[in-house]
């Protein structure tokens, strides 16, 4: 490759991999509730019995382990950026504490994108998908609709919360400084784009 150091390579191809399963896991998110929770509101039962078999299967595998890469791949990016000094060993490094011993503007923004991430791939492998197993696998019985509601509840919550977690990622490379009113600001803005998703995904399909 370009370079001739071994670790800036692995660090590109770790970056690409949690890009690439990161677009993966969050489009999965944006089309189950933009465009899949306004469909199922529009169909009935009949069409569910016959839509959803087919449907649901495929894209809960690619969003449980788009998840799972985007969360595992993270972790060794973060390792590799902020917790590992080459030619000295693994330890917190200048990315992530500042000169004067505190956490830097850079770690921050990671800590932030990193507690959102992680919070989203908890609700995706111990809350989302073992309801969403039981509903397809038919083993729901009289708990069907309690975990409907609980898995739309969850995916919810993540999908609001994808959008700051967004801005912790991109912010140590492409911003960088922080102080509270930046991080208010990143979050509310982050709220307000899915708000207004969600409350278009509802109006396109009336409109188109």
């Amino acid at each position: 490759m370009a370079l001739t150091d071994l670790l800036s390579n692995v660090s590109l191809l770790v970056r690409w991999l949690h890009v690439i399963a990161g677009i993966t896991w969050i489009g999965m998110l944006y089309f189950f509730n933009f465009v899949n929770v306004p469909l199922q509101g529009a169909l009935d039962d009949a069409a569910k019995k016959a839509v959803n078999p087919k449907l649901m299967p495929r894209a809960l595998w690619w969003f449980r382990w788009g998840a799972m890469t985007t969360f595992l791949a993270g972790v060794v990016l973060f390792t590799l950026t902020y917790a590992y000094r080459p030619g000295q060993g693994f330890g917190m490094n200048e990315n992530f504490i500042s000169a004067d011993g505190s956490v830097s503007d850079r770690g921050v923004w990671i800590l932030m994108g990193m507690l959102f991430g992680t919070i989203m791939w908890l609700n995706v492998w111990f809350v989302i998908w073992p309801a969403q197993k039981k509903i397809l696998s038919g083993q729901a019985g009289d708990q069907l609709a309690a975990l409907r509601k609980r898995a739309g509840l969850f995916s919810r919550v993540n999908t609001y919360l994808s959008a700051p977690m967004l801005f912790g990622m991109l912010a140590p490379a492409h911003y960088g400084a922080v102080n509270g009113f930046t991080l208010l600001v990143a979050v509310a803005l982050g709220i307000f784009a899915i708000w207004w998703s969600i409350k278009t995904s509802f109006q396109v399909g009336r409109s188109a």
